[in-house]
């Protein structure tokens, strides 16, 4: 536990919060084209066949 001096001259270091989606840049949405539609099964325990989209994201 600091002392009220050492937090006065260091502070504290805020924790670095890794972001989600990057290529999203803050945006709820972002327009993008379909540049291949598949399915995909998940890791060990689950099992399924995932539908997914790789989507190439355009500025609009």
């Amino acid at each position: 536990m600091p002392t009220i001096q050492q937090l006065v001259r260091k502070g504290r270091e805020s924790k670095f919060r890794k972001e989600k989606t990057p290529a999203l840049k803050g945006a709820p949405q972002r327009r993008g084209v379909c540049t291949r539609v598949y399915t995909a099964t998940p890791k060990k325990p689950n099992s399924a066949l995932r539908k997914v989209a790789r989507v190439r994201l355009t500025s609009g």
